[in-house]
């Protein structure tokens, strides 16, 4: 077999991009505006691989099972993200493909075959972001209840994973939430010991998850500022392992000529036009069901559930999103994903105008 590329994630760039949500109907934004991005496929393989010929360095999508409600029932209609993974992995040529597993819903045998053949697809650029649950009307459509410790199942579910990964002989596995007898999986990943993982969290137990199964860890913050001290944090944590855990962050993006332009449009989308409905549906079940947000987001920062389920807002001109992402990575941050109201009518100018910047400031390698 030819070599393979390291996986982008390990790329040269030092900070790194990715698409968050193209896969899902509204993408991150809730809100009416007419021009929201709907998710259809052939816009979905054109923006994957505008953004893989601009180096951008992996496509990372939703898992959502139903929609939020309000008037345009947001992330109703979504692409199962596996199954995306497969087919974007045979129609780009260097980006990372990720797959967003639940893993309390999809069974550890089936989902290392499934990653398998993506990174087999792919060349080497599957990537995996292990989802332990939150959302618990998803769940009800599967008959399952959450596991009381929701990180010590999702454990478990790594651990076969990994094993089986790693090849060799039938084995068997006893634990408090699987009893598999002679599981076998062939062939394994390219990548070893497993492809490039991540998962999501802000909680201390989804940190400690964290450390012991993924590469890198996504977290949110409320202020640029505040983000130094989730960084801190998780980089103890990982030493303590002996691991060195890469930080991301996560961000919607309204990139405009003037400052005022892309305000007037945040306000916008993302207050007169939202959708207040699935807004009050997504903070009161993140409230319930998940421990993702510091407590006076909720309160302070209506706009940003709008605009990009509580991520942080990149809202200004070119020169002023790069100023942002500059104050991320000096902090610590490897790297953001972006999410826009629509994926193609925005992605383009942000690669044009931001990119070259981004170069500029140290954050990119210049490209040919």
């Amino acid at each position: 077999m030819a070599a393979v590329a390291p996986n982008p994630l390990f790329g040269e760039n030092p900070f790194k991009l990715g698409l968050f949500s193209v896969n899902a109907d509204g993408g991150l934004a809730l809100t009416t505006v007419p021009e929201r991005w709907r998710a259809r496929w052939d816009d979905i393989v054109h923006i994957s691989r505008l953004a893989d010929d601009a180096g951008i360095e992996f496509i990372l999508p939703i898992a959502r099972w139903q929609g939020f409600g309000g008037q345009t029932d947001a992330r109703g209609s979504s692409y199962e993200t596996l199954t995306h993974g497969a087919a974007l992995a045979a129609l780009t040529k260097r980006i990372a493909i990720f797959s967003t597993v639940h893993a309390p819903l999809v069974h550890p045998v089936f989902a290392a075959k499934a990653l398998a053949t993506i990174d087999h697809v792919s060349h080497g650029r599957a990537g995996l972001n292990i989802v332990c649950g939150w959302n618990q009307p998803e769940f009800d459509m599967f008959g399952t209840a959450q596991a009381d410790d929701r990180y010590a199942q999702g454990y478990e579910w790594y651990q076969i994973l990994t094993r089986i990964f790693a090849g060799g002989e039938p084995f068997d596995f006893t634990g408090e939430y699987y009893d598999l007898k002679g599981v076998v999986g062939a062939p394994s990943t390219i990548q070893q010991p497993r492809p490039v993982t991540m998962s999501a969290a802000f909680s201390p137990p989804g940190r400690e998850f964290a450390v012991k199964t993924s590469d890198f860890l996504f977290t949110t913050f409320a202020e640029i500022e505040s983000g130094a001290a989730h960084i801190a944090d998780i980089r103890r944590r990982g030493q303590q392992a002996g691991r060195d855990l890469g930080v991301f962050t996560t961000t919607h993006v309204v990139c405009r000529e003037s400052q005022q332009e892309a305000e007037d449009y945040y306000q916008r989308y993302a207050v007169d036009l939202a959708d207040h409905g699935a807004v009050d549906r997504h903070m009161a079940m993140k409230k319930e069901f998940a421990n993702s947000h510091d407590p006076h987001v909720f309160d302070q920062y209506r706009q940003r559930f709008a605009g990009g389920v509580g991520t942080y807002p990149l809202v200004g001109t070119p020169r002023h999103i790069v100023d942002e992402m500059v104050k991320m990575h000096a902090i610590g941050f490897a790297g953001t994903t972006l999410s826009f109201v629509n994926f193609s009518d925005e992605l383009p100018y942000f690669i044009d105008r931001v990119l070259p910047l981004m170069a500029s400031a140290g954050l990119r390698r210049p490209r040919p």
